[in-house]
């Protein structure tokens, strides 16, 4: 008897399955390929619809990085909140000043600057990305005072997703630590250590970053990828002892157009189980 295929998901295996999850599907930024099958036109009463609006009438979430790089106003978020539809939800990537610079430390007051503006997206605001640098040791007394002030001035229900990349964040302690805070470790493609296969830290939050493989910000997922991790997104939002906040599945592989084919492949897939 021939062995079984190989399971092209293996490492995407979602190690926490969730009861009653929203699921939410989108890319990192919403540009939109000019060279795509799926309708992103814009209204026939709105020629001059922004690219926002016409992604989030076939998408579910968005990841926006550019708040890594620059500030962006309160108004800004707020016009950008306005041009989605009520089920819609961003996630909010955290400034580098804060993670890369400082490092997470004294950052009371960046912080404070970070969610006055974001939080211009209201009840679109569905979880904020901590991405830390690759350098970044976990510190657990540092870790600490940097969650305890963040959850203090996050609005309720906002969830948290933390992509370490460096080892130390990658224990049972680490994952307790972030747990402590209903923080989610991200479960990041391509995987960078063992333990990163699952997700970890707060199992009520699943959150999914493919950044394309094997060409990193490149590559496109195949099919037979995108339906195995259909079937274990949707387990992952039906399975749990535990009441899920949100299973989260951003596509980052952007440079070369890919993320958004397969967002909506996987969205396509999604909608058939």
């Amino acid at each position: 008897m021939p062995a079984p295929a190989a399971d092209p998901a293996a490492h995407l295996r979602l190690a926490f399955a969730h009861a009653g999850a929203p699921l939410f599907v989108g890319t990192a930024g919403w540009s939109l390929p000019r060279a795509s099958p799926h309708p992103f036109t814009a209204r026939a009463d709105s020629p001059a619809e922004p690219h926002l609006a016409r992604y989030a009438r076939q998408l579910t979430a968005v990841e926006i990085n550019s708040s890594f790089y620059r500030p962006h106003q309160r108004a800004t978020y707020q016009r950008w909140a306005a041009a989605t539809p009520a089920g819609f939800r961003f996630c909010v990537k955290l400034p580098r000043s804060i993670t890369h610079d400082a490092r997470l430390q004294d950052a009371n007051a960046l912080l404070q600057t970070f969610v006055d503006q974001a939080s211009g997206l209201g009840d679109r605001l569905g979880c904020l990305l901590v991405q830390l640098p690759p350098s970044l040791v976990l510190d657990a007394p540092v870790a600490n005072i940097f969650f305890a002030s963040l959850r203090r001035l996050l609005p309720g229900g906002v969830g948290l997703a933390v992509e370490p990349r460096h080892a130390s964040w990658f224990t049972p302690e680490a994952d307790a630590l972030l747990a402590h805070w209903q923080a989610a470790r991200v479960l990041a493609d391509p995987v960078l250590h063992d333990a990163g296969r699952a997700p970890g830290g707060w199992p009520a939050l699943v959150y999914c970053r493919l950044h394309g493989s094997p060409r990193t910000y490149y590559s496109a997922y195949d099919a037979g990828l995108i339906d195995a991790l259909a079937t274990r997104l949707k387990a992952a939002t039906q399975e749990s002892p535990l009441e899920a906040a949100s299973v989260w599945c951003i596509f980052d592989n952007t440079a070369s157009g890919a993320a958004t084919e397969n967002a909506l492949d996987l969205q396509a897939q999604l909608r058939s189980l």
